[in-house]
């Protein structure tokens, strides 16, 4: 068998590259346009090297608030066009704002279409590159599974809705099979004894192992599996894979060994990420609540035509250590919504009014929170707090659920901005594990991710 892999991106490299072949672009065409055209607004060369650094930065912050680089939405040419147009239009208008750092406006204004079109047109020349290459199956990464039939259903549904570049060919039964046992035909089942022969016919570049007692594989294929490992064959465990992919911690996984998963990121303990964590804190809640009392006249009248009713309410929450407080948000369903008892905020739930779901969507009936940031009682980002109910309802059905308050819960977080809906168990199970994978790879620059795609979910009102 000869060790023959095929080309493919993985998700973190296919996004550097759309960040990095953007920028690229962008300069190629800027530089063509004025080594052509009559256009002298921003020259490509070393005297304007700030200007420059100005522009990526632009680009690479609002392609990240506008969606340029969610890979699902980049995958397709219409999507990637709308969230392009948004991007350049913004950019442009910003850096035509920003003094003293970007180059002053030509006389000739006609010279700034000229360059907004250039910028729309060398980013849409390569994703259309991107979309029909990149994207093409002879970049697929083709997979062979190795597992137990009982757990098939479960791995291939959360792994396929991720990468549709990841595609799973088939899979081995890892256990000894028996006349009476039960089939998958989700995917094509290969014997073990043809286990090699498969990786060459089927051009598998990657093993995945998901076998979760690995005392119950059979002898057969975990000899061939050693063979492979020797021989410097791609071999991956699933869980790995799991987090790497769909960046959630699986807990629905994790057993006794359950320590093996959590090294929590040391930011939790850096006293110098804990203080500019704060300070980012106090500066964007007073902007917030600044931003909020500009605006209460509007809300108080949306609220006396909308909602009929309180402007504010409390609700108790369960804080850090699993201290409780009272939040404080805009009302946004009808008086004594709960009258018959606590339930789950659904998707078009009745009990909120149509002034409530505006305020929803655009996220506005979370302002009033900024000061429980102010407070210390909450942060910017962390994980939501949930009511005591729900959390003693959950405690007992998920595991490690409890592990979420470790830190201060937030206005917004890793869950919110991956998922839209929390109204059962399973949902709350996929929360969280995105909080847990939050508080496991929490640092800066997991911040600023978490920061942009909340204003992105503002801008394109995408509230819950």
């Amino acid at each position: 068998m000869t060790n023959k892999k095929g080309i493919h991106f993985e998700v973190s490299e296919r996004k550097v590259l759309l960040r990095l072949m953007d920028m690229a672009m962008v300069l190629l065409g800027v530089y063509i346009l004025g080594l052509f055209f009559d256009y002298e607004y921003l020259f490509i060369n070393q005297n304007n090297l700030t200007e420059i650094i100005v522009l990526l930065l632009y680009i690479i912050v609002f392609g990240t608030v506008f969606e340029l680089y969610h890979l699902k939405r980049a995958s397709r040419f219409d999507t990637t066009f709308r969230n392009t147009v948004i991007t350049c239009s913004t950019v442009v208008l910003f850096y035509m704002l920003t003094p003293v750092v970007t180059p002053f406006l030509p006389e000739e204004r006609i010279q700034i279409l000229y360059f907004y079109l250039t910028l729309i047109a060398s980013i849409l020349v390569w994703r259309l590159g991107y979309i029909y290459l990149i994207e093409s199956p002879r970049f697929y990464k083709r997979v062979l599974l190795v597992a137990e039939i009982s757990n098939l259903e479960g791995l291939v549904k959360a792994l396929d809705t991720k990468d549709p570049n990841y595609k799973i060919v088939g899979f081995i039964n890892s256990e000894p099979s028996h006349e009476d046992a039960i089939k998958y035909t989700g995917l094509p089942e290969f014997k073990a004894k043809n286990f090699l022969e498969v990786i060459e016919k089927e051009q598998v570049s990657e093993v995945l192992v998901a076998s979760f007692n690995a005392e119950a594989i059979i002898a057969e294929v975990y000899h061939d599996l050693m063979l492979l490992l020797e021989r410097g064959f791609k071999i991956r465990e699933y869980t790995q894979v799991y987090e790497q992919m769909l960046q959630r911690v699986p807990i629905q996984f994790v057993g006794k060994d359950f320590y093996k998963y959590f090294p929590f990121s040391r930011s939790n303990e850096n006293k110098l990420y804990i203080f500019f964590h704060r300070l980012f804190d106090i500066i964007i809640s007073l902007l917030g609540l600044a931003f909020g009392l500009f605006i209460l006249p509007f809300i108080y009248l949306g609220n006396l035509l909308g909602n009929k009713g309180p402007l504010f309410y409390k609700q108790e929450r369960i804080g850090r250590n699993s201290k409780p407080f009272q939040i404080l948000k805009l009302r946004t369903m009808i008086a004594d919504a709960e009258k018959d008892g606590v339930k789950w905020a659904q998707k078009n739930d009745k009990r909120i009014t149509p002034f409530g779901k505006f305020l929803r969507r655009s996220r506005l009936d979370e302002i009033p929170q900024f000061f429980n940031v102010l407070k210390g009682e909450m942060s910017i980002i962390g994980p939501r707090p949930e009511r005591p109910f729900f959390v003693n309802e959950l405690s007992r059905i998920i595991p490690f659920y409890e592990t979420r308050h470790i830190i201060k819960p937030g206005l917004t977080g890793w869950a919110q901005v991956n998922e839209r809906y929390g109204a059962s168990v399973e949902d709350s199970l996929t929360k969280l594990q995105y909080d847990l994978y939050y508080i496991k790879h929490r640092s800066v620059f997991l911040d600023i991710n978490i920061f942009l795609k909340t204003m992105s979910t503002i801008l394109y009102y995408r509230g819950q």
